[in-house]
């Protein structure tokens, strides 16, 4: 039996169990420093106001923005179980209001170098989230690499970030571009919602949406939602400032009001769903099988 049909029957014996798939939602950006980590840990906050069980998964590998938001400094993370036997469970560090959040540390770098074994355990692992997290958002880096790509081409739900800026634009565009055109994107099975972020008006991040929609249709064929804007109000810029939630801080501002509304069409918008709902244990399968 080959190694992708041993996957497939670890997922398939998780799902015998009848546990339902936790909702898997990636937030994504063509560059840095656009708010992709704070729409992260505001939606879940957010997602928790409305009941839901929450985990971030970190995979914006090096780089520690989520711990930083949160103010906890993980004990373990994805590296501690693959490599020193730990649990997804002890994985899972504390955040504010019962969220979990697992750090990618530089552990996912290492994919490349597991052996069956550790690929089937980790599979095994993170199938477990799903008893754990009715939503889980995986916050990717930034940025056109294939660390980014694998994971937005295995998901089913991408937020792409972007600003009114015109490099922030181009290089969103630049990040759909790549997607498109790779052999193993699934138009039909990934529904890719935008956010405009750091926008003056309702207009703007309405403006900021059709102009990137216009070359997708144009110049890919392709097609992409609208989830919502958040505006720069005074409320977020202190929050960013001082590396806190403002969703926390400041639940009342504008920006925190935002990201209810954010949250509000995700759960109960209209928009379009692709059909393929993948799972958390499928997205890491896939990724481990085009290594």
């Amino acid at each position: 039996m080959d190694q992708a049909q041993q996957l497939r029957n670890i997922i398939k014996a998780k799902d015998q169990k009848q546990v339902k798939a936790a909702r898997v939602i990636t937030i994504t950006s063509g560059k840095g420093g656009v708010g992709k980590s704070n729409l992260a840990v505001n939606l879940a906050i957010q997602l928790r106001k409305q009941g839901k069980r929450v985990i971030i998964l970190d995979a914006d590998f090096g780089l520690a923005n989520i711990e930083v938001m949160f103010g906890v400094i993980p004990t373990h993370n994805l590296s501690s179980m693959i490599y020193q036997g730990k649990s997804i469970r002890e994985v899972i560090s504390p955040g504010p209001m019962e969220i979990g959040f697992i750090s990618g540390g530089n552990g996912v770098l290492g994919l490349n170098n597991l052996n069956r074994e550790q690929i089937m355990m980790l599979v095994r692992s993170i199938s477990e989230l799903n008893e754990l997290a009715d939503v889980i958002i995986i916050d990717t880096g930034a940025g056109v690499s294939d660390q980014v790509l694998e994971f937005v081409l295995a998901s089913p739900e991408v937020l792409l970030v972007t600003t009114p800026e015109p490099s922030s634009l181009t290089d969103s565009y630049s990040l759909l571009k790549a997607l498109y055109r790779n052999p193993n994107f699934v138009e039909s099975g990934t529904t890719i919602h935008v956010v405009a972020n750091r926008v003056h008006s309702v207009e703007d991040g309405q403006m900021v949406y059709e102009k990137l929609k216009s070359v997708v249709e144009q110049f890919l064929n392709g097609s992409i939602n609208y989830l919502g804007m958040i505006p720069q109000d005074a409320a977020l810029e202190r929050a960013v400032r001082q590396q806190k939630i403002v969703s926390v801080n400041e639940p009342n501002s504008d920006s925190a009001r935002a990201f209810e509304a954010l949250t509000t069409n995700l759960l109960e918008g209209t928009h379009h769903l692709a059909p393929m709902r993948r799972g958390i244990a499928q997205i890491f399968s896939q990724l481990l099988n085009r290594r």
